[in-house]
């Protein structure tokens, strides 16, 4: 049974990382309708940039999620805005592969600018433990469960409490409705995508710190 518990405890500790990877693919088809195939590069984007912050400025990856999130953000925001918003319609098909182009383009670009190596963002925390009993808690594992169980609950407490998380609500439920009621529905999606950056630097930071990754490793977490 103990040797059981180890690989269980574990999984579930990961589990906040995969959540906040899970979020911002939700909240984009939630409320945009829309499949990102191009989620999962732009996540490990994040993960690049982190480990270029990291590499060149001697900052703990953390601290780089201050500038790697509004980064993504604006990356998100111009993405939605100016591309994936004039192909949005009654069809699937144009949105998907408009997305599906970008991941191509991406992976291509980052296999150009960081070659096809793998690459892993170490941490003073990357090989600690904490020992209970007979079960080893990895550090890193409990970060990555903790700080997605705050996402999720901040992102709750933004759609739930405030005006735009609520103009956000209401474009999902009925975009009609929503437009009749004076909500710029083109910014909102944009904001919307802008927010599932967010939830995707965060996990790209926590996913390279977490494992390896390589220019091609994105679609593998769709």
């Amino acid at each position: 049974m103990e040797a059981l518990m180890q690989p269980v405890i574990n999984g579930i500790l990961l589990g906040g990382l995969y959540a906040v990877i899970a979020l911002g693919l939700t909240t984009m088809f939630g409320i945009v309708k829309l499949v990102n195939l191009a989620h999962g590069d732009l996540m490990i984007l994040s993960s690049y940039l982190s480990l270029a912050l990291v590499t060149y400025l001697g900052i703990n990856p953390f601290v780089s999620l201050i500038f790697v999130v509004p980064i993504m953000f604006v990356v998100g925001f111009a993405l939605q805005k100016y591309l994936l918003n004039r192909v949005l319609g009654k069809e699937m098909e144009p949105p998907l592969l408009v997305a599906f182009g970008v991941s191509i383009i991406l992976q291509n670009l980052l296999l150009l600018v960081f070659t096809p190596d793998a690459k892993g963002i170490m941490t003073v925390i990357s090989v600690k433990t904490i020992q209970l009993g007979n079960i080893h808690l990895p550090v890193l594992y409990l970060a990555d469960f903790v700080i997605g169980c705050l996402v999720i609950f901040f992102l709750r407490l933004f759609y739930n409490k405030s005006f735009l998380g609520r103009a956000i609500r209401a474009a999902s439920d009925d975009v009609g409705a929503a437009r009749l009621m004076g909500i710029d529905t083109s910014n909102i999606f944009a904001i919307a995508m802008g927010i599932a950056m967010i939830t995707a630097a965060i996990a790209g930071v926590l996913v390279g710190m977490t494992f390896t990754f390589y220019p091609h490793t994105g679609p593998q977490y769709l």
